[in-house]
């Protein structure tokens, strides 16, 4: 019964955005809640199944932990965006060092830099 119902949403889906392309004629504010109609059909079917009601539940439990989460205030934000932006420009004239070094010592050993 389950698989019907997952069917039945995925068609409900599907009827919406077919209503919106195969009607061009209907103002475009209607065929936009034909999709969204459809969308909350199909929400509303999945969610009488099984696994509809098991992803409710996770999704419950998801947005509770995301509740319990300690954010980082303002200032703590800025100050570790302050320290990765360091970070980067430390790193990147590093590399470009290395690169620049290996590079001389590469055409130092072919041969092919100015003398």
């Amino acid at each position: 019964m389950d698989k019907f119902k997952i069917a039945l949403a995925f068609g409900c889906v599907v009827l919406g955005l077919w209503g919106y392309y195969a009607l061009p004629d209907v103002p475009l504010v209607l065929r936009v809640l034909m999709v969204l109609g459809g969308l909350v059909a199909a929400g509303g079917v999945a969610w009488l199944s099984a696994p509809g009601k098991t992803f409710y539940a996770f999704a419950h439990d998801a947005w509770q932990e995301a509740g319990r989460v300690a954010w980082p205030t303002r200032k703590e934000t800025m100050q570790m965006t302050g320290v990765v932006f360091v970070f980067v420009v430390v790193m990147a004239l590093f590399l470009f060092s290395v690169d620049t070094v290996l590079a001389w010592i590469v055409k130092l050993i072919t041969g092919t830099g100015a003398a």
